[in-house]
């Protein structure tokens, strides 16, 4: 594509043309078939968490969310709003929304809201999920909001069709996977919601991709058909090697790392046949490890930290052969998370590879830790420069926050921690009892079945059916605030969790430190759990919280399938970790300290006996009056 001016490209973008000229990012907006996974939470991925494979010289932002739709996206704070934060003049938004659009059968979930209300059947419209929208009206709405406020962030706005869900009818993918609702879709009408209506197959108005198309013909935006390529795609492996080669094993909807990457890099070719994005593409043929440079980040000294690597190959020559993993260093290498060696052998066929191992490096030593890892096929080497860094937590004040949800939601903190009590939204408690009489403890917990939990239902107590995902509106929090002056660092939080009732309950945890809950850690992942069987969901994260700042632990749960009375049930929420004081300025009972030496927490409270290895405020007060303060360890 043309290289033009900064002035020329500002006033290109302004009437909707697509250059890349000043791109810095690529902001991905959209649901959980795009978002991040933890490798070591899910075996599930977005296929944007490997589109910077196909990318060179341009930084990909991933911000697919799971659960949400066009609608909860632009209205919940945490999502829109907090990228368009992001967002600088140049940068290229990729806008994908349907899956979590059609949960009202193709009715508006405000509109059947209303309508259930405007009845009198407020449990119905408590029950309604908002989410919901019309492909021909309010799901076109928004898009537009999205291509207008990407403009006039200076941005270029690209729409992009949903992918397919792998719904096969023979030798084609339904007319429902490819989002299109015309077999089959509800409407509102003053004599009431009328289910099962139907179009014929030449009739769009009930099909989200297509309407997209309208918006993006309408506004001059590019459009890039995901819809028609996946189905494209998904029928090329039939039904069964696509659930089990592309799917991640749950459903028909989400995608292994193989399904994604697939994707990504499909997604990459239309846009270069569209001339879209051409500076940036890197579609090599050759063998390519993604990341190229690892850093598995922070940790303690003895933790081990793992990375997900995924390897890619096309037209290789032979077009079968094996591919080796070497290391050096203290680093350990696996297929499939369960046998760790040395060195690890993959095989390919027909000229194609696209298989991801793991790395894990314990950490021997504080600081920078470092090995390398090698990646062979024929005369090909591929040499990745893996790192880890060792924290020591020295010094401070150890501080937690513990509620044992045995009888009530009470929190016992110990040290220098403010709490943020557990709150319900879209869930209620239910009542505090043992799970079940036959429930599961793990053994090293000493724990039997007689231990009470708290037990917690969604409002209404009926799970709705059709759920493959968690509602964004739907979770209990708890969380932990560093008090003024005060440092936190974190080093562990800790849970356990159960369905009870049945063998459907699912759930997503994530924890985040930002106010508005965007850009969270997904650190728990499970659906169908074994009912009264209790999941521990311990980790040690590497979190510092600087004064009047929060961590938020949140449980996203939902239900495979309609239910009723089907509880989540929570025990030991623990945050723990050391506090130390970053600013005495301002503490209470300084100046009130009397002649001679007081020690005060950081909390300025003032206490006779310092324990051993405590962190405190020194204060020694002249005869003169004048006053000195230090921070020591005692």
């Amino acid at each position: 594509m043309k290289k033009i001016t900064a002035f020329m490209a500002a006033a290109v973008l302004s009437i909707g043309d697509f250059s890349p000229a000043l791109a810095k990012k690529i902001h991905t907006i959209g649901d959980s078939t795009m978002a991040n996974y933890d490798e070591n939470a899910t075996v599930t991925r977005g296929w944007c968490q490997y589109l910077q494979q196909f990318l060179e010289g341009i930084e990909v932002n991933n911000r697919g969310k799971n659960g949400a739709s066009s609608k909860s996206f632009y209205e919940e704070a945490s999502f829109w709003t907090s990228v368009k934060k992001q967002m600088e003049a140049g940068d290229i938004v990729l806008i994908q929304f349907a899956h979590n659009d059609e949960k009202t059968q193709g009715m508006d979930g405000d509109e059947v809201k209303a309508y259930y209300k405007s009845i009198g059947e407020t449990a119905q419209a408590n029950a309604t999920d908002y989410r919901g929208t019309c492909p021909n009206t309010t799901y076109k709405e928004y898009l537009r909001k999205y291509v207008k406020e990407t403009r006039d962030a200076g941005c270029t706005p690209i729409l992009v069709g949903g992918i397919c869900r792998m719904y096969f009818s023979g030798n084609t993918i339904r007319r429902n996977g490819r989002h299109d609702l015309g077999d089959s879709f509800s409407i509102v009408t003053t004599d009431g919601i009328k289910t099962g209506q139907k179009v014929a197959s030449s009739d769009h108005s009930m099909d989200y991709p297509y309407q997209m198309k309208l918006v993006a013909e309408e506004m001059n935006v590019p459009y890039v058909d995901l819809t028609s390529a996946t189905a494209d795609l998904y029928l090329s492996y039939g039904d069964q090697d696509c659930h089990s080669i592309l799917g991640d094993g749950d459903g028909s909807t989400h995608l292994s790392a193989t399904g994604a990457a697939l994707i990504a890099r499909r997604f990459v070719q239309l846009c270069q046949e569209q001339g879209l994005l051409s500076e940036y593409i890197n579609l090599s043929s050759e063998l390519s490890v993604t990341p190229d440079n690892a850093d598995l980040g922070q940790g303690y000294k003895g933790q081990s930290m793992t990375k997900e690597f995924m390897v890619s190959g096309f037209d290789l020559t032979p077009s079968s052969g094996n591919v080796t993993i070497t290391t050096t260093g203290n680093v350990l290498v696996s297929t499939d998370q369960q046998n760790w060696t040395e060195s690890a052998t993959m095989t390919y066929n027909g000229g194609t590879l696209i298989q991801r191992f793991y790395a894990k490096m314990a950490i021997a030593e504080n600081g920078v830790n470092t090995a390398l890892v090698k990646i062979k096929a024929g005369d090909k080497q591929i040499e990745i420069p893996v790192s880890v860094t060792g924290v020591e937590l020295t010094g401070g004040t150890e501080f937690s926050a513990y509620w044992r949800l045995e009888s009530d939601d009470n929190c016992v903190t110990e040290g220098p921690v403010s709490i943020i009590p557990e709150s319900w939204h879209g869930m209620v408690l239910q009542r505090y009892s043992n799970p079940n009489a036959n429930t599961i403890w793990p053994d090293y917990t000493g724990f039997d079945a007689t231990r009470k939990t708290q037990r917690n239902v969604i409002e209404g107590e009926k799970w709705p059916e059709g759920e493959i995902d968690e509602v964004s509106t739907r979770y209990i929090e708890f969380g932990i605030t560093a008090p003024e002056g005060t440092e936190l660092n974190i080093d562990e939080i800790s849970y356990f969790c159960c369905g009870c009732g049945g063998n459907g309950m699912c759930l997503h945890v994530w924890y985040s430190t930002e106010d508005d809950f965007s850009n969270a850690q997904l650190i728990f992942s499970m659906t169908k759990m074994p009912a009264n069987n209790m999941q521990d969901g311990k980790i040690q994260p590497v979190v510092k919280l600087q004064p009047n700042q929060s961590a938020r632990l949140r449980f996203y749960p939902w239900y495979n399938g309609s239910a009723t009375g089907k509880t989540l049930c929570l025990s030991d929420i623990k945050f723990h970790g050391y506090a130390s004081a970053t600013d005495i300025s301002g503490v209470e009972n300084v100046a009130e300290a009397s002649e001679g030496t007081t020690y005060l927490t950081l909390q300025g409270i003032a206490v006779e006996n310092p324990a051993e290895g405590g962190v405190y405020i020194k204060c020694e007060r002249r005869a003169d009056g004048t006053l000195t303060t230090s921070k020591v360890r005692m």
